[in-house]
């Protein structure tokens, strides 16, 4: 497993890994970037999942990339109007700066727009629903962030996906507490190669400040341990002072729960390329 005391990478190697990378058939990379900020290459496709790319004071540690340096990215997806996942500093950069096409949830399709991203540069996507684009196929699951909220329109502010490419899959969680039928609806969408989760968790004290719930690392580990998804990946624990947590909690769970379970849990910016069958190597 990943050395939990090593750094991000130098800023040249982090280019270098980027540009460097390519893929043979049935395999995926990933990139971590804090929080749930996930670069994902698929073959010769790039996707980045809630870009949170804004220098700020509050950050736990700073944007390992520019918006100029994601001219690569092919496909943005965001999970939700929350900062950290729909960040208005980054989007209206990213729309002007990359040529990438973005999806997110249709209840936030006027709040892309309004940051300034074009029309014909937007996929608006509700639960349940699946989309091609950029040569992905991305399907859209309800998250409950702290309830399983539906607009009178039918819309989910806030969504997961799945997302498959080059004969991989993977599953990003966004901001979620486990909610009944969350495990059967990923059962049904089984292979999962790569499994993101939040584990900061709530907590009365959290609430009293107006921080919204996420699955604590326990709930996170329960709920991909026993699916068989090839690598799960906490996240969301490390950004904010006051809304963090210690991810040695879910591997030591993890391990002892679920022994023959693999997980990663490593440094911003460092590499994992994930092999379908569920084998990964930094």
């Amino acid at each position: 497993m990943a050395d939990l005391t090593s750094v991000a990478l130098r800023h040249e190697e982090l280019l270098d890994s980027l540009r460097g990378t390519h893929l043979e058939p049935g395999q995926f990379a990933f990139w971590w970037f804090g929080q749930l900020t996930y670069l994902l290459r698929f073959g010769e496709v790039t996707a980045m999942v809630d870009p949170y790319l804004q220098p700020s004071d509050r950050r736990g540690k700073p944007p390992l990339l520019t918006p100029a340096e994601c001219d690569a990215v092919d496909v943005f997806l965001h999970t939700h109007d929350h900062s950290d996942h729909i960040d208005p500093w980054a989007v209206p950069r990213l729309a002007a700066e990359t040529k990438g096409v973005f999806v997110a949830p249709r209840a936030h399709r006027q709040r892309m727009l309004d940051l300034g991203v074009p029309a014909d540069r937007l996929v608006a996507i509700n639960a349940y629903e699946t989309v091609e684009v950029g040569g992905l196929t991305v399907e859209a699951i309800p998250s409950a962030h702290e309830f399983l909220s539906v607009t009178d329109d039918g819309l989910y502010p806030f969504l997961g996906y799945i997302i498959r490419g080059h004969g991989t899959s993977c599953y990003h969680a966004g901001d979620t507490v486990w909610w009944e039928g969350l495990q059967a609806e990923l059962r049904a969408r089984l292979p999962i190669d790569v499994a993101f989760v939040p584990i900061n968790g709530r907590d009365a004290e959290r609430y009293a400040r107006n921080i919204i719930g996420n699955m604590g690392f326990a709930e996170a580990a329960d709920l991909v341990g026993q699916l068989p998804v090839g690598l799960a990946c906490p996240a969301h624990w490390d950004m904010f002072e006051g809304n963090r947590e210690d991810p040695t909690k879910f591997t030591r769970y993890y391990e002892v729960k679920y022994p023959d379970q693999r997980y990663w849990v490593g440094a911003g910016g460092q590499r994992v390329i994930v092999h379908g069958g569920w084998h990964a190597e930094r």
